[in-house]
Order: C-alpha cells, then structure tokens, then sequence
C-alpha cells in the first residue's frame, strides 16, 4: 500500500472527503517525523514506537579494494509493533483474533550421559575357520 492507496482507505473509513484524509495523513506522518528528529520515542497505542538512533562515525573499507573508508555519522528510527499488532498479523481468521493463546508448556532438561563403547564382537568358529584358509 502506498500514500495514495492510505489516504483513500481512511477516506473511505473515516467517512471524510480526500482532502481532509490527505491533511490527515500528512499530518500524522510529519509529527511523527519531527518528533523522532528531535530524539523523542513516539509511540502509538495498539500500532507500535518510533525510536530514534544515532551510528557514530567510523571507518569502513571497500570491499573491492581494501581501501579505507571513513563513513559518517547517521540517525535512523527503529519501529517496534505493539503487542496488539503482532497479534493481528499472527492470528488465523477471525475465530483466532479473539482467542488467546495456550501458554507454551514447560519440559524439563534430560540429562545426557556419554555412552559406553560396544564391547568387541567375539570370532564366531565361522570367521576362524575362514580367517585359516
């Protein structure tokens, strides 16, 4: 889904002319912008948090000719899903959004002991005999 196909879906949900969900949109999206710009954690109730983060500069090299590369600082945004939205990912239908999950049970360690070696197979009267001629 791209920003076009977004503003028409809440248009179309939120029962409001294209502009106004345009506003709407582009509004969400530069708060949320600006606030990780300015370091802030933005978080959404039931979608996920925005964090902000920062890569120091450092040297790199070129994988083609081993030469050093000095790589600059950068910022970035981490998203991390609320629990709300993996749920919705991993359920299976609507019968399954509803249910909650069995809780995994436990099982206990075995402990593994080192077997012993075979003891060596004796020489059947066979295997003499043809070990002789």
């Amino acid at each position: 889904m791209n920003r076009t196909e977004l503003v028409e879906e809440v248009s179309r949900k939120a029962v409001l002319d294209k502009k106004k969900a345009d506003d709407v949109v582009r509004v969400v999206t530069e708060t949320v912008m600006s606030e990780a710009k300015a370091g802030n954690k933005v978080s959404i109730f039931g979608f996920g948090t925005f964090s902000p983060t920062a890569r120091a500069a450092r040297m790199g090299r070129n994988p083609q000719t081993g030469a050093p590369v000095k790589i600059a600082a950068a910022k970035s945004v981490r998203f991390a899903p609320a629990s709300a939205f993996k749920e919705v990912l991993n359920s299976r239908g609507k019968a399954a959004a509803s249910k909650k999950a069995a809780p995994a049970r436990k099982t206990t360690a075995k402990k593994v002991t080192a077997k012993k070696a075979a003891p060596a197979k004796k020489a059947t009267r066979a295997t003499k005999a043809a070990k002789k001629r």
